[in-house]
C-alpha cells in the first residue's frame, strides 16, 4: 500500500509542475519566434539572390576542400545548369577582396558567371575565412597570389573543366593579386578585375596617400609585432574593430564608409573579420601590383565604378599594362567601389561586360 503524500511532497510536485509549464511555454515561444525568423542561407551565402538549394538542372554549388602547401583550403565550386561531367566547360577562378570571404561578393560573381555556362571557383584565402592556417588573418601578398594559383590547380582537375579556357577574375584586393598572378602564370588566358585595389600601395602610403608620413612608425610597430609572435607572444592585429554610426559617418572616404556598412552590416559574415596581422605589414608595404604589369600579355579587362574613390589604382595598373594591346578599361557610370559588389543594376552591367570579354577571349 503506497504511503500517503506529505505536505512537503505535494509542495515539491507543484513546484516542478510550475517549472515544467514555464519551460513548455518558453519552448512554444521560441518555436513561434523561430517560425517568423528568416532561416539562414544553408550554404552560408550572404549576397542577393543566392542559391538556397541544389536543384537538378539548375546552377549548383559544391563545398570542397583541398591542400595548398599543407594548409586546408575551403572553397565553393559552382557548376552551370544541366552540368554534365563528361562535357567540357570554360572555367573562371574568382579571388575575393581583402578581409572578404567566398560567401560575399566573390560568390555572387561566381554564381552569376556559372549561370552563363562557366564552372567557377571561389576560395577563402589561406589563414582566412574557413581555410586553415595559423595565426589567423595573416595577409601576405605571396600567400594571396599562391591562393589564386592553388584555385587554378584544383579546378583544373574538376570534372568537365576545360583547362584551355581558364579565366581569372579578381575583386578589390583580389584584383591586385590576380594581376600579379597572371604576370607569370600563363594558364590564365583572360584576366578581369573589378574595383581593383592595390593592397601594397595602400598599406604603404595610406588610402589616397593619406599615411605617407606615418610609415616609419608603422613599420617599427610591425617589426615589434613579428618579434613578439616569434617569441610566442600575443598576435597583434590591425583593423576589425567595432565602430559607432557616428564614427563610420566621419570616415574620410566612400570606400571605408560603405565598406564598413557592407562587411559589418548588410553583407556581414562571421568569417569576414576585416583585420590582418600587424606583422603582415612588413610584406605588404613591399608589394605593388603594377610593378611587372608589362608581363601581362593576355587579354585584360579592368572594371571600376565611375564614382569610385579607388579608381586611381585601376587607372594606374591599366596604364602600366603595356604588354598587351587587347585591353579595356570599363567604367560603370554612377557606381562607387562598394556598390559594384551588390547594387543589382551595377552588378548586371559588370557581369554583362565580363561575359562579352570572356566569351571573346576564352
Amino acid at each position: 500500500m503506497p504511503k500517503p503524500q506529505t505536505h512537503q511532497t505535494i509542495t515539491t510536485m507543484k513546484h516542478y509542475y510550475k517549472q515544467f509549464l514555464y519551460c513548455f511555454y518558453m519552448l512554444l515561444t521560441v518555436a513561434a519566434v523561430s517560425a517568423q525568423t528568416k532561416p539562414a542561407n544553408p550554404f552560408g551565402l550572404v549576397y542577393g539572390n543566392a542559391l538556397t538549394a541544389n536543384v537538378p538542372g539548375k546552377v549548383n554549388i559544391h563545398a570542397v576542400h583541398y591542400k595548398l602547401n599543407g594548409i586546408d583550403i575551403a572553397a565553393n565550386v559552382y557548376t552551370p545548369a544541366n552540368y554534365d561531367s563528361t562535357k567540357k566547360y570554360p572555367v573562371i577562378v574568382v579571388a575575393h577582396p581583402n578581409g572578404g570571404v567566398k560567401e560575399q561578393v566573390a560568390g555572387l560573381y561566381a554564381q552569376r558567371l556559372a549561370e552563363q555556362g562557366y564552372i567557377t571557383i571561389a576560395a577563402d584565402a589561406a589563414y582566412q575565412g574557413a581555410s586553415g592556417g595559423l595565426p589567423r588573418n595573416v595577409d601576405k601578398p605571396a600567400n594571396r597570389i599562391e591562393d589564386i594559383r592553388g584555385m587554378a590547380d584544383f579546378v583544373s582537375q574538376y570534372k568537365g573543366a576545360d583547362t584551355s579556357e581558364l579565366g581569372l577574375l579578381g575583386i578589390c584586393g583580389g584584383g591586385g593579386y590576380a594581376l600579379a598572378a597572371a604576370e607569370t602564370d600563363k594558364r590564365f588566358k583572360a584576366i578581369a578585375t573589378l574595383s581593383m585595389f592595390n593592397s601594397g600601395i595602400v598599406r604603404r602610403d595610406g588610402y589616397m596617400n593619406s599615411q605617407i608620413a606615418t610609415l616609419p612608425d608603422r613599420l617599427k610597430q610591425a617589426a615589434h609585432a613579428r618579434a613578439q609572435e616569434a617569441a610566442g607572444g600575443e598576435v597583434l592585429y590591425i583593423g576589425g574593430g567595432k565602430m559607432t554610426d557616428e564614427q563610420v559617418a566621419a570616415l574620410p572616404f566612400d570606400l571605408y564608409r560603405q565598406g564598413y556598412e557592407y562587411y559589418g552590416k548588410t553583407h556581414a559574415h562571421p568569417n569576414s573579420t576585416g583585420r590582418y596581422t600587424m606583422s603582415s605589414l612588413i610584406d605588404l608595404v613591399a608589394f605593388d601590383a603594377t610593378t611587372n604589369m608589362r608581363m601581362i600579355d593576355q587579354p585584360l579587362l579592368m572594371v571600376a565604378g565611375s564614382q569610385a574613390d579607388s579608381y586611381y589604382m585601376t587607372e594606374s595598373a591599366f596604364k602600366a599594362a603595356t604588354g598587351t594591346t587587347n585591353k579595356e578599361l570599363y567604367l560603370i557610370n554612377g557606381a562607387t567601389h562598394i556598390e559594384t559588389y551588390w547594387v543589382p543594376k551595377y552588378v548586371d552591367q559588370a557581369v554583362a561586360k565580363m561575359l562579352a570579354f570572356y566569351g571573346k577571349n576564352l
